[in-house]
Formats: C-alpha cells, structure tokens, sequence
C-alpha cells in the first residue's frame, strides 16, 4: 500500500502550510588535471530525516542528478556518472522495505573532463525525495551550475566527443521504435487488401521475366521496394513541413483537428465497409504509369508511385490511421511512422522478388480480403469516436460521454463478430459457404472483446461511478463524464477546480492540497486516474487527508 501511496505522491505536488527544508545543499569544484574537475554535491541533513541513494531500491524516489544542454562539444561526463559514499541500507518503515539511505550528510561527485576553449555555465538539477520514520516530504528539483574554464585545445580528450554523441537520443529513440513498429504492422496490414494484394504476383512476375538475369531482376525489385519506401518517408516530411513542429505538438488539444480525424476516419471507415470507393483523380494514375514505361531507374520509381496511386483506396485508410496517431508528436515521429508503414507495405514485393518460390505459400486472391477491409473499417470507425471525445472533452459539448462510447465500441465489437460469422454482409462480400476455423476464431475474440467492454458499466457502490476499464485508459472519456453517474471530479472525488478556493478550504480544514495538474485531453492523466486512483489504498488516502485541487490546463473555458 505505502508504495503505491509514495508513487503517487512521487509525480505530484503537494502544498501545505508549513514547508520543510530538512536538506541544505552546497555545490564545490576543484580541478583534478588542466582539462578535468570534480564537481561535488554535499546535502547536510537535519536529524532524523535522510534522503535516498540513486539506487535505492524499490518504491521511494532515489536521488538523481540531471546534467542540462548535455552538449559533447562543452564537456564529457565521466563513466562512471555520480559516484557516492557507501549508504546505510537498513528496513525504512515508510515503504516497508530494506532501502539505501543517508542521514546526517550525503556527498556526490562526479568528474567531467572540458571540451571547451571557452568559459561556459554547467547547469542541471538535483531531484530527491526527504522523509523521517514516519513521513516523507514531496520530491524536490534543486538546480545547480557550475562556472567552468575553458582549456587549451591541446588538452581537449577527443574521445569523450564521440562517446557523448554516440549516447544522444537514446531514450526517445525507445518511443520512437515503438511508433514504427505500429505503422510497420499497418503498412502489412495494408498489404492484406483487395488493392495491394493481387500485386505481388503481377510486380514480381514482371521484375523475374523482364530482367535479363535473376540477379537483375533481384536488385530491380530492391529499388522498386526502396522507392516506396522513399515515396512514404517523402509524404510523411512533406506533412511535417506544411504544418511546422509547434503546430504539431498543439494538435492533440485542437477542436479543429480532432473534429477533422474523426469526419476524415468515418470516411475511411464507410469506404471499407464499401459504401464507396476513395480514388485519387485518374489523371494522376495516368501520368504515372506512363513515367514508369521509360524504364531505368525512374521507371521503376514510377512503377512504385502508380502503385501508391492506385491502391490509395486501400492504403489511404491506413495510412490515415498512422498519421493520426503521429501527427502531434512532431516532425521525427511522423517521419518514423511514414518509415515504417513503407517498410511494411514494401518490404514484401522485394522479399518475393528474391525468393519466387515462396509465393507457392501464399492464399489465393478471393473473398478474404474483403473480410479484412470490412474488420479494419469497423476499426477506423471505432477509432474516429475516440478523436471526436477529445473535442467534446475539452469544449464541453457533453453529448459523447462515457455512456455513449461504450456503447459505440461495443456495437463496433458486435458488429465485426457478426460480419465475421455470416450474420451481416457489405457490398463486394463473397458468398459464404461454410464458415472457416480463421472466421469462427476471429468472431468469437470479437465476442469476448464486446463484453470485456460490457463490464465498463459496473457501478462502483462506495464511490458512486462506473468501474474503468484498463484497456481503454486513454481512449475512452472519463467515467466521472457520465450522464447516469456525473462527477466533475476523477473517480468520484471531492475536488476543486481552482487552487484559491481549494486553499480557503483546506485553511478551514486545516488539510494540506494535492495539487494535480491535467488535461481533458491527458492520456496519461487518464490511464493514472484508472490505473492508480481507482486503488483503495491509494482513493482513501486522496479522499480522507488531502483536498484535490484538479487544475485543467487544456481548459477552454474561462
């Protein structure tokens, strides 16, 4: 319980009366050689209270020291990072665990070697959490700066320059893995379709038989991959040029955009289901495929452009879908995205191209491939509402709320298990005979899919609220957004909404405030309010000793 607790309280702020400064820091630095310093950071601490190790084990906050504008042309860090004494390690009652602690003082160095000419500022920060044997105080950020000296260039270690950029971007290159994995799986996806499908053999018979050498036909195929891989990568820059990178990043809060995801994917979803077809002018298709008559290395770029064109009806959807996903993540992402989703969708033709035998193994062109457009049109209309929620969020429009999503999702549930067993049919479908072990399987997920999204209507007896549902932290709106059970608070907490009125009544109950800062359009808010505040621990701990002051920064009301 305490470790949820101390969680929870580690990525909030808590405002009392009284404030604590049980920790004095003071920051030194003497030079060990002409082009390397140690810096020291020395916490004296009051008695009875300690802060945590940078390891310090599972549940409190351990100490942990950013360096800001890590640039490798100013100076190198060296590798071993922060070095500190030996801790005490003994049982901390407040997280009921053996943790790694100091009491009294606590001293951290760390020696960098200058790679500078010139006088720079080193600037960062210290974030610790301090606590006694029977509380623990918020986690504080502490900034430092150093003034150091330039050094002759004579003495500047090259080494450390290229181990400095070698390190950059690490951690958001795990995001941005993620990100195109997910566009990778839609490009394959795209590939399943009536559109691209039929394709593969037709491209690679024409690479196989009109080359002169197996060989040729080979690398032929590669080029024809690697250039709808460009033709992706090229739209996705162009997207981020148009728009610009703070645009980008405005978008996920904008009424405007998230209103036009949603018309734009109900659009994408009724063309899978086959209401109609979505075509690019056939002007275009025509001008294209005559460039790739000329042969040579534009042909085959062309040849590549033509299918783009014409298959748009199909990837266009998907490649909708991608975009929606990545667009306000910024300029890199939608590049990685648009990476992936060619890679996906490119991939293959090369691999068959190389390997003609193996389309011995794939299915015949029939009926199935209508099956999966009309499954991901069900998905693109179930993705639309969770745009047009965003919007109704945050213009409080009140006419999609949790009731009505659910209900949404469910029917889009249903929907696909029946398509998938016979019982509804869409234009273009293929008579069904005898239903396949795949059709059965893939209905009844759907089945069970439907009523997982069923149980999101559990009321919640002590709090009065809908039960969330962890798969749909994030996508769906708030329970406390209800019409049968309406809180204007989170998982049916008393709060405010503005921190004068939260502090006069935490002066007259003589409470501390828990300061939580979010967003009507917060994912991750969301996923910690499902997540974390629907645990009891963690609920009664908010609802008995704290006043919630909720503060919506995304808020377009006055």
């Amino acid at each position: 319980m305490k470790k949820l607790i101390l969680f929870f309280t580690a990525i909030t702020f808590v405002s009392t009366a009284q404030i604590f400064e049980p920790v004095k820091w003071d920051f030194s630095q003497k030079k060990l050689e002409e082009n390397k310093i140690e810096l020291s950071f020395k916490a004296t601490i009051d008695d009875g209270w300690y802060i945590y190790s940078q390891d310090a084990g599972e549940g409190p906050v351990s100490t942990e020291f950013t360096f800001f504008d890590p640039s490798p042309d100013r100076y190198g860090v060296d590798k071993n990072w922060v070095q500190e004494q030996v801790p005490i390690e003994e049982f901390d009652p407040n997280f009921d665990a053996v943790l790694k602690y100091y009491k009294n003082e606590a001293v951290f160095n760390v020696k960098i070697n200058v790679l500078s000419t010139e006088d720079f500022t080193l600037k960062g920060e210290i974030y610790y959490m301090t606590c006694d044997s029977t509380q623990c105080l918020p986690p504080e950020a502490l900034e430092f700066s150093f003034d150091i000296e330039g050094v002759d260039e004579s003495l500047i270690d090259k080494s450390f320059i290229e181990e400095s950029k070698s390190s950059e971007g690490t951690s958001t290159g795990k995001s941005m893995w993620a990100l195109f994995f997910i566009a990778f799986l839609s490009g394959f996806a795209a590939l399943l379709t009536p559109c691209v499908f039929p394709m593969i053999p037709l491209t690679v018979s024409f690479f196989t038989k009109k080359s002169k050498t197996k060989a040729r036909g080979v690398i032929n195929a590669i080029i024809y991959g690697i250039s709808i891989i460009i033709i992706y990568v090229a739209l996705g820059v162009g997207v981020s040029s148009v728009f610009g990178a703070d645009a980008l990043n405005n978008m996920a809060t904008n009424v405007y955009f998230n209103i036009g995801f949603f018309l734009l994917l109900i659009i994408f979803g009724a063309s899978f289901l086959g209401a109609f077809e979505l075509q690019l002018p056939a002007s275009w298709v025509n001008k294209s495929d005559k460039a790739s008559d000329k042969g040579g290395l534009m042909g085959i770029f062309f040849m590549a452009f033509t299918l783009a064109l014409v298959s748009f009806s199909c990837t266009g959807p998907l490649l909708g879908s991608v975009l929606a996903g990545s667009l306000d993540k910024g300029p890199v992402p939608i590049t990685m995205a648009m990476l992936g989703f060619g890679i996906g969708l490119g991939l293959p033709f090369t691999l068959f191209a190389a390997f003609p035998s193996m389309l011995k193994s794939l299915p015949q062109s029939g009926g199935w491939l209508n099956s999966v457009k009309v499954v991901l049109g069900f998905a693109e209309l179930a993705l639309a509402f969770k745009f047009l929620s965003t919007a109704d969020l945050v213009e409080h429009w009140g006419f999609l709320k949790y009731e009505a999503f659910l209900v949404i999702w469910i029917l889009c549930a249903i929907g696909t298990a029946l398509y998938l067993f016979g019982k509804i049919k869409f234009p273009h479908d293929s008579p069904i005979n005898k239903l396949k072990p795949s059709r059965i399987v893939l209905g009844t997920l759907f089945v069970i899919t439907a009523i997982y999204f069923s149980f999101g209507f559990k009321v919640d007896e002590k709090t009065n609220t809908y039960s969330s549902l962890n798969l749909l932290s994030g996508v769906a709106p708030p329970v406390s957004y209800s019409w049968l059970y309406p809180n204007e608070c989170p998982n049916g907490l008393q709060c405010f909404h503005d921190f004068e009125s939260a502090q006069k009544f935490a002066d007259e109950k003589n409470m501390p405030i828990l300061i939580d800062f979010t967003g009507h359009a917060c994912t991750n808010c969301r996923r910690m309010e499902d997540n974390v505040w629907s645990k009891k621990e963690v609920f009664d701990l908010i609802n008995e000793h704290f006043v919630l002051a909720s503060l919506y920064v995304d808020d377009r009301q006055e």
